[in-house]
């Protein structure tokens, strides 16, 4: 693996990074509070090629790779962690649409995700029972003459009341995780309703829903992958989801050690800035140390995934190393603010909020754990 980014993965960063500092970090304060969705922003990702930067070129992709979405991820992320989690998803649902659907499918749909058309994809497999256990779901896709009729719901949708397409999980056959088939549902198809957006923590520009599906019609060629097919589709795509929820984790830790060093520089207490002490150096020294680890787990996952190599365990490795890292990492930060850290006059309020839902979705840490465990037992 190489350490170094090549021109086009360096091109993709800067792109990202010159964007974020332009438009989404002097708004990202605006939006949080505001919980307002950042549409335009998201279509101007789009126009910039962020919404399927590891999508092949003639479906509208920036066909850059997958280490290329990482360090972009990362970037915008230290911009507005908000934005970053829409983007995410909706790269996720132009790679699961591109690799497992029909040319139809593919054509139909992936060339509106990366131009914007469609200001977001939504991932919809988390249910109220049903979350770090998919075998559980109860979610049915009925077979009738044409097609399909889905009822149920589902939870912590992101981007659900504004996504063009959303790619469903319900369940086709018998109990567990092999009667569970993918559909692609588009925006707006009657019976399919999203409801309150939920009042969170952090990441609140983010649109986050329940869907509920109430004699939700589909027709057959909305069916994605075949039947019974519809758990390995999920565990593939939260396989990439990781490396993208890692790179998040390492914007927001990335913003909030730029900020601490900054203002170590720039307080003084005793007479002098608070970085010649060493209460506050070892902390700043700490942070940039895990971060640079968890940058190269998570370059590392994105490598081997670009590859074509098995990555299901460096995934979760990055994600779990990456997600827990930026949270200690935020949490000194805040500390080197001191009283200031605690008002939303300083950014460092909103990534502590922001960082803490990383360790929790696309799989908790326990689960990460639980996935590295069993690959190391098989040996």
């Amino acid at each position: 693996m190489h350490i170094e980014p090549t021109e086009t993965q360096a091109l993709v960063a800067k792109t990202a990074r010159d964007y974020a500092e332009r438009t989404l970090k002097p708004l990202a304060a605006t939006l949080d509070r505001e919980e307002r969705f950042p549409l335009a922003q998201l279509r101007e990702l789009a126009d910039l090629g962020m919404m399927g930067v590891n999508v092949p070129a003639e479906l509208g992709g920036a066909e850059a790779g997958a280490v290329a979405y990482s360090l972009a991820m990362t970037e915008i992320a230290r911009g507005c962690a908000s934005t970053a989690v829409t983007m995410a998803v909706t790269n996720m649902v132009a790679e699961v649409i591109t690799r497992f659907g029909t040319e139809a499918q593919r054509e139909r749909h992936v060339p509106k995700i990366t131009s914007g058309d469609y200001v977001a994809g939504a991932f919809a497999l988390s249910e109220p029972e049903a979350g770090s256990d998919p075998g559980s779901m109860r979610t049915t896709a009925e077979k009738v003459p044409g097609g399909y009729v889905l009822r149920g719901q589902k939870q912590w949708i992101t981007s659900g009341a504004h996504a063009g397409v959303v790619v469903v999980w319900a369940r086709t056959g018998g109990p567990g995780t092999k009667g569970l088939s993918a559909f692609l549902v588009e925006g707006g198809t009657p019976g399919m309703k999203a409801g309150k957006h939920e009042d969170k923590l952090g990441l609140r520009a983010s649109n986050t829903v329940p869907i509920t599906f109430d004699d939700c019609a589909v027709t057959e060629d909305a069916l994605l992958g075949g039947e019974g097919g519809g758990f390995k589709i999920a565990m593939m795509a939260l396989d990439g989801g990781r490396i993208g929820i890692a790179s998040q984790a390492l914007g927001i830790a990335t913003a909030a050690l730029d900020e601490a060093a900054d203002y170590a520089r720039n307080r003084k207490q005793f007479g002098k800035p608070i970085g010649d002490f060493q209460g506050v150096k070892w902390p700043l020294a700490d942070s940039r140390t895990e971060l640079d680890a968890a940058r190269l787990l998570a370059l590392r996952a994105a490598w081997l995934k670009q590859e074509g190599r098995p990555f299901s365990r460096e995934a979760a490795m990055a994600k779990l190393f990456s997600s827990e890292a930026a949270n200690r990492i935020v949490s000194r930060c805040l500390q080197i603010h001191g009283g200031y850290g605690y008002v939303r006059d300083f950014a460092i309020e909103r990534h502590y909020r922001d960082v803490r839902v990383t360790t929790i979705y696309e799989g908790t840490s326990e689960i990460q754990r639980t996935v590295i465990a069993r690959a190391e037992l098989r040996g």
